[in-house]
């Protein structure tokens, strides 16, 4: 075999060195490294400003507000109509929008604080905390009890009920009480299926309530809203000062009818809140500053753990097999689950999307955003289930496909770095202290070192003289990959470290692609 003085570039060969010589932390989160991403955003605003003039021309949308939310700041907010039709009074950025089942995160993140707090656990039956709920008579004689995570995850087996459910806001305590210890009626043994129910989230708010000893709403208001700066956001539309609210409506005979407003009750939690674009993009700001998991202050009103929980993906809620790409032709199907009062939602490339919608008599609300992308997309109206769900998510995949905007890179960690070098010098001279020092047991029990050092001569003299060493592309923080250069062909290295406190080389794979002649 040639022997050859591997080429590291500059930056590999820094971390190792720093690497060796002193602590570092153990964990390296990925980054943004493209400096362009604001410029990016901006340069498809107009076309999304397009769409949402088209929409709201083309729905008859008395009034619009929508926002694009990237690195933690509202970078752009436009309004677009009326608040009040008869008074004529334009949306404005602090008008009140009822923003209907983009509420539910709110109730499932209180029910998180609380499950922190140890006061509740989410495999705890409900009948637990409310017990009315003990009189119940499940759909099957083997049908377990419906727990806390049911109820946040919709799989209760309650039937979806949102025309019913759209009417409860109101309902009192008492009335709840009296409604569920006269019986429920199921579509689905609990636990089994994704079903949207309405109902599950009211009955979560009453959780809250008994645990934390307070209203929902208060609870929710003082732990959340009032944390995060969200001081136009209220629950009850008559504490609304005068103009400042956006009055429902429905498009009919040609004109637009006004919807008649539901008044705050024990029914909130399935879709209560009434904010502003403003308020919404700190609760959209907050959730994206979960992301990446990292080391340092933890001041947020909930931990960073905690709403990343709420991101992840939980029961099964549908697919798009046929989706694709803006350009109408490119396949992109996508998978859609439901977590902790959000959707998620990953196509083909691997892009996750966190949402939820919102739909009442009188609003229409959606937020989606990209949590390793740091960027989402807020719209709200006031037409009775207005559509902006499509036009939101093909906003944001504006920002993403012709942007193009780029997720977060992996970074290299200390160790991979150093363990690259090592590779590098080890595959080309077998030396039996380097080989002990960085593989692991299982290493020449897999192959044996002659059959080893075969593979190696065979691969390095498939691409001729070496001629540069790249930088590692890491996959994970204990796995990467890196090409040999030679001057007759690449050879592709690949290797992942142990699960050890010292992590050692556990798998290598070496592939030689010579160059066509």
């Amino acid at each position: 075999m040639t022997s050859i003085r591997p080429v590291l570039v500059v930056g590999v060969a820094l971390l190792a060195a720093a690497g060796a010589q002193q602590p570092t932390p153990r964990y390296a989160p990925p980054a943004f490294t493209d400096p362009q991403r604001r410029q990016q955003v901006q340069a498809v605003l107009p076309e999304i400003d397009q769409l949402f003039d088209d929409l709201a021309q083309k729905q008859h949308l008395p009034g619009l507000v929508y926002g694009v939310v990237l690195d933690g700041e509202l970078m752009h907010a436009r309004t677009l109509g009326f608040a009040d039709v008869e008074h004529q009074i334009p949306v404005a950025r602090d008008t009140r929008f009822r923003i209907a089942s983009m509420t539910k995160s709110f109730v499932a993140m209180a029910t998180l604080i609380l499950r922190d707090a140890g006061k509740l656990d989410l495999d705890d039956p409900v009948q637990k905390h409310l017990p009315e709920l003990a009189a119940v008579a499940p759909p099957t004689s083997d049908a377990p009890l419906i727990t806390i995570a049911n109820l946040m995850t919709m799989t209760t087996g309650l039937p979806e009920d949102n025309p019913w459910g759209d009417r409860q806001m109101a309902i009192t305590k008492e009335a709840l009480q009296r409604f569920v210890g006269a019986g429920l009626s199921f579509s689905n043994p609990p636990g089994q299926t994704y079903e949207y129910s309405n109902l599950g989230y009211v009955l979560l708010g009453r959780v809250v309530s008994t645990v934390a000893g307070k209203r929902c709403q208060d609870f929710i208001t003082e732990r959340i809203l009032q944390p995060l700066g969200m001081n136009a956001t209220v629950w009850e539309y008559d504490t609304v000062p005068a103009g400042k609210l956006a009055l429902g409506y429905r498009w009919e005979r040609d004109a637009w009818q006004p919807e008649p407003i539901l008044h705050d009750g024990d029914g909130a939690a399935m879709g209560g809140l009434i904010t502003t674009l403003d308020d919404y993009a700190r609760y959209i700001a907050f959730h994206l500053a979960a992301w990446p998991s990292r080391n340092g202050d933890d001041q947020g009103p909930v931990r960073r753990a905690t709403v990343r929980e709420m991101h992840l993906p939980r029961i099964f809620a549908g697919a798009a097999p046929n989706a694709r790409l803006l350009d109408g032709t490119t396949p992109n199907p996508t998978v859609t689950f439901y977590g902790y009062g959000l959707s998620w939602q990953r196509d083909s490339r691997g892009v996750v999307k966190v949402s939820h919608s919102g739909g009442l008599p009188g609003y229409g609300s959606i937020h989606r955003f990209c949590p390793d992308h740091g960027v989402g997309v807020i719209a709200f109206t006031n037409l009775r289930y207005g559509p902006v769900y499509e036009p939101a998510n093909r906003a944001l995949n504006l920002i993403l496909e012709r942007g193009p905007l780029r997720p977060r890179a992996v970074a290299t960690s200390a160790i991979l770095a150093t363990r690259q070098e090592q590779v590098a010098r080890l595959i080309q001279s077998w030396d039996p202290a380097l080989l002990a020092e960085i593989t692991a047991d299982n290493f020449l029990l897999d192959r044996s070192l002659a059959d080893w050092q075969q593979l190696a001569r065979e691969r390095f003299e498939a691409i001729g003289k070496v001629r540069e060493i790249q930088a590692i592309a890491p996959e994970n923080q204990l796995r990467g990959a890196f090409t040999i250069v030679g001057d007759q062909g690449l050879l592709h290295v690949s290797f992942t470290l142990t699960p050890e406190a010292v992590p050692r080389v556990q798998e290598l794979q070496l592939t030689a692609r010579p160059t066509a002649k």
